[in-house]
């Protein structure tokens, strides 16, 4: 049962495809993450992001910040490489809707104005690996055997 299922969490028939997909969204999500956890890029670091996160009803904000940071930054470099794509992506989508209805929704469509626009495009390129896995060019690809038998 356990091994039946780390090989299906792993599985991917996709080709290449999500290479061009996990790549420049994992980098996105890790430097997004880096802000978060550790002020990198201009971001405001855990205390900031936290004082943040609490003036929009996320609290405690420290704590919403870490989990949001950290499946960010961890989420987004476990895409980059390929490893664990499936986790990662359904971790990373629900950020990315709690993003789009704590912060963005009320702003409207467009990112000009806060509006969710970027964060729906995260949130369907991260359902999107989640339906394909990592593909052929994963870690994952090669820890566990493609669902046809061939590798």
């Amino acid at each position: 049962m356990g091994n039946s299922f780390f090989n299906r969490l792993l599985a991917t028939d996709a080709g290449v495809s999500p290479l061009a997909l996990r790549v420049p969204v994992g980098i996105i999500f890790a430097a997004h993450g880096a802000q978060k956890l550790f002020g990198w890029f201009g971001g405001y670091g855990l205390e900031g992001t936290g004082q943040f996160f609490g003036s929009v009803g996320l609290n405690p904000g420290y704590l919403m910040a870490l989990l949001a940071g950290a499946v960010e930054f961890f989420g987004g470099l476990a895409l980059v490489l390929g490893l664990l794509v499936r986790p990662a992506a359904a971790a990373l989508a629900s950020a990315m809707l709690i993003a789009i209805f704590a912060v963005h929704f009320s702003k409207g469509f467009f990112i000009s104005n806060g509006g969710y626009e970027y964060a729906l495009a995260l949130f369907a390129a991260s359902l999107s690996l989640l339906f394909s896995g990592g593909g052929r060019y994963a870690v994952d690809a090669a820890l566990a055997p493609r669902s046809n038998g061939a590798r």
